[in-house]
């Protein structure tokens, strides 16, 4: 067993509990459905949640020749797995049957969730670069699909209107598939 695969091990495993936790709470949440208004906005915070953490996955087996097996990357490697973890698991309420509307609980918790995802992501990118560096850093597919995610992630964090959350999530989200079309 080779380095990566040993500390892989550890950050597949939280990074598929988080994925399991967002799945787990959608389906706690369809179950409640004739209770509760699920809404669009936490529909979309979970799809986005889901494909970040299956991005960070990719991107962890991309690197894995450039990562260095030692105590601060095994360390940094939990807390942004973990941080996946938390955020994940506040997409959705333990119990729908607390909440009338989804979109309520949504609007008290997106900003850990968001703000979870988005540092990881500054962490990724810290991290890639120092490894690998920025190569095609500026080249125009790079730009939309990579360098807009931090202003667009950012402005969901920080704006109060719901409808321009939204279109940030539907934003953040489309850049998933085109980034696997788009080569």
């Amino acid at each position: 067993m080779s380095g990566f695969e040993f500390i892989f091990t550890l950050f597949g495993l939280l990074l598929g509990l988080a994925l399991a936790e967002g799945l787990g709470g959608l389906a706690r949440a369809l179950k409640a459905s004739h209770k509760v208004r699920i809404g669009w906005p936490t529909a979309l915070l979970g799809l986005f949640v889901s494909c970040d953490v299956v991005t960070f996955w990719m991107y962890g087996w991309s690197l894995r020749e450039l990562i260095p097996i030692n105590w601060p990357t095994v360390f940094g490697g939990f807390v942004v797995t973990a941080i996946y973890y938390v955020s994940a698991s506040l997409v959705f309420p333990d119990d729908p049957d607390d909440w009338a509307d989804l979109n309520a609980y949504f609007d008290r918790h997106r900003r850990k969730v968001l703000a979870g995802v988005f540092i990881c992501n500054v962490v990724l990118l810290c991290f890639a670069g120092a490894m690998a560096g920025f190569p095609g850093a500026g080249t125009f597919r790079t730009i939309i699909i990579a360098w807009s995610f931090f202003p667009v992630a950012l402005l969901a964090i920080i704006v109060r209107d719901r409808r321009i959350v939204v279109a940030c999530l539907v934003w953040l989200i489309l850049l998933y598939p085109l980034s696997a079309v788009w080569h």
